[in-house]
């Protein structure tokens, strides 16, 4: 079976676009969402994955639709293929049943894996240039040397707004609670807006 998944960033957003093209391409039904790509719930793509089953195909419109990363794309990619569910997108022309689908994501994901390499530079160019300043960074009350590295990079990859919180814990191994304690350690003010979400049929 089809099954399509769309979103947009803002509630204001209007989906017509992407589910007249969804259902074009034979969708069943269509699971919509209604946030911002960095926030941290998406419950009509966590309903879309509740409802798949081996042999299902995921198809959107573009790649940025699922993904909010290339790093979170690939997740989501290697979580359908472990489940037996293939995907397509309409826009880049890109279907994992075929080899060159497959040899695309096998270079998205090198490309992850460079990305991530970049963003652990970022935070540890960040830490080096903030004590040049005279900053400094100790470690909070509680917390052990590993835990403070934790929550500085859980700080800032918090504040770049591409990641979401399940992405973080997952990322650095730890409960959602201690994300938050870290990211109120570090002062970093949450963000807020409810998501919304419906099924197409």
């Amino acid at each position: 079976m089809l099954l399509g998944y769309s979103r947009v960033s803002t509630n204001d957003q209007n989906l017509d676009l992407q589910i007249n093209n969804l259902k074009q391409a034979g969708c069943k039904k269509i699971y919509t969402d209604k946030i911002s790509g960095a926030k941290s719930q998406r419950p009509g793509l966590e309903k879309l994955f509740e409802n798949l089953r081996p042999g299902d195909t995921v198809v959107v419109w573009k790649l940025d639709r699922l993904g909010r990363s290339l790093t979170d794309l690939i997740k989501i990619i290697n979580k359908l293929h472990k489940k037996e569910i293939t995907f397509k997108s309409l826009t880049e022309n890109i279907d994992t049943t075929t080899p060159s689908g497959k040899l695309i994501f096998h270079i998205f994901g090198s490309l992850a894996e460079f990305e991530r390499g970049l963003i652990k530079e970022r935070i540890t160019a960040g830490i080096e240039a903030a004590r040049a300043k005279g900053i400094k960074i100790g470690r909070a009350k509680g917390l052990t040397k590993e835990a403070e590295k934790k929550a500085i990079i859980a700080a800032a990859l918090y504040e770049k707004n591409k990641w979401n919180t399940k992405e973080i814990c997952t990322q650095l191994n730890i409960a959602r609670g201690t994300l938050y304690k870290y990211l109120k350690l570090q002062k970093v003010k949450l963000r807020s807006e409810e998501p919304k979400f419906e099924i197409i049929e």
